[in-house]
């Protein structure tokens, strides 16, 4: 869909301004009647207000417009939970907030639905019909007006910890210590027609996508030298523009154990700066603990090795974080619009030092918690070396 923002008008203006009326983020509004003052086909600045209120509750880019990704979370906002009967759908899953309250509230009481991703698929329809197996429903993984009626008469059952944390730690406590023939996914960002942020410098040209793809193509060599297999998103110059959905479902079908998404931020000041990193968490403290601990490694390596400024790691819902099955993050490599990040990024030996310092990330990743080393201090060439006098001798 093309972007809706201020200043824009007709019917797909009046949809949105109708779902944040619902929601009570437009002030003073109460009905939804056909006619009513509230209903307008006017993207005005109330709505802008209201969109970057929703998109900040909801873990969005905050930019005050409707595109592809903020409309569909905006259609699943229509659905509370107890609203619909939920069930798994094929091909296309059924999505909201009722299924993502589904999600948290069985994940609370102990049952493995995986990531509270909003999506009602074959992972949260088992964890319903083991539920209503013991509860002495019929386990038919459909959640209507019964399972509902047992979910509200009973409490948590898990203390101490969220599950899922406890899941995903221990998956990764069992793989070991050792790179070798695990598989991780590396997403340049941006790529075709989207170029990302471009930035004029004399008679060159610098554009996050190309930056982007030369830290990539990078990190597949550092990462493949220590014995992962990788796998990338994209090519230098793909065609067409591969949105996030679809790299997150390229992602799943690889079957990758981590995802990392390389980019580069912009800003109309110039003054902004440094790196960020980003994995999936909610408001509602659903999270992906581990994909938290890879995102805040990546920050602290990359600190440590160039100097950026520490912009920290932050929780997001994008589709690129949500969707994805394993844990993922996005780091923000600088700011390609600041003068003094941009003269280190365009030197191929700070985009090296990125490089290494991600792969110190990963490594660390493995480490078990109590054998983890100090940041800055992991030589990502011995970790090159170990495996080419392993791979010598067997």
């Amino acid at each position: 869909m093309r972007v809706v923002r201020r200043g824009d008008r007709g019917p797909a203006v009046t949809e949105i301004r109708g779902i944040l009326v619902g929601l009570g983020l437009i002030p003073g509004a109460h009905a939804t009647t056909p006619g009513s003052e509230f209903e307008s086909s006017d993207f005005d600045d109330a709505t802008e207000q209201a969109v970057r209120a929703f998109q900040q509750s909801r873990g969005l880019s905050v930019d005050g417009a409707v595109g592809a990704e903020t409309w569909r979370a905006l259609v699943a906002a229509r659905w509370r939970l107890g609203s619909r009967t939920l069930y798994q759908a094929i091909p296309e899953p059924l999505t909201g907030e009722d299924v993502r309250t589904l999600q948290e509230r069985l994940l609370e009481m102990g049952y493995d639905v995986g990531r509270a991703d909003s999506v009602y698929g074959a992972r949260t329809a088992r964890a319903v019909a083991q539920f209503q197996r013991e509860v002495g429903l019929a386990p038919d993984g459909a959640c209507g007006p019964q399972t509902m009626h047992a979910l509200r008469r009973l409490g948590r059952k898990v203390t101490g910890g969220r599950p899922q944390w406890l899941r995903e730690s221990d998956a990764f406590r069992h793989s070991g210590p050792n790179l070798v023939g695990k598989t991780v996914i590396v997403d340049p960002g941006h790529g075709g027609p989207d170029l990302g942020v471009v930035v004029p410098d004399g008679k060159l040209r610098w554009t996050e996508a190309e930056l982007a793809f030369d830290m990539a193509a990078r990190l597949e060599g550092r990462l493949a030298a220590a014995g992962m297999r990788v796998h990338l998103t994209r090519g230098p110059a793909p065609v067409a523009e591969l949105t996030d959905l679809e790299r997150a479902q390229l992602a799943n079908e690889l079957g990758g154990d981590l995802f990392i998404s390389l980019h580069i931020d912009g800003h109309a000041n110039p003054e902004a700066d440094g790196v960020a990193t980003y994995h999936y968490g909610t408001n509602h403290g659903s999270s992906s603990t581990v994909g938290e601990r890879l995102a805040g490694l990546v920050e602290r390596e990359i600190v440590a090795r160039t100097g950026l400024r520490n912009c920290q790691t932050h929780a997001k819902t994008w589709e690129l974080l949500r969707l994805t099955k394993m844990p993922a993050v996005r780091v923000e490599v600088g700011y390609l619009t600041s003068p003094g990040d941009r003269e280190k990024l365009v030197d191929p030996r700070f985009r090296d030092t990125v490089v290494e310092a991600v792969v110190a990330a990963v490594q660390r990743m493995y480490y078990p918690i109590d054998q983890d080393v100090p940041t800055g201090s992991i030589d990502v060439r011995e970790l090159r070396a170990a495996i080419a006098a392993a791979t010598a001798t067997a």
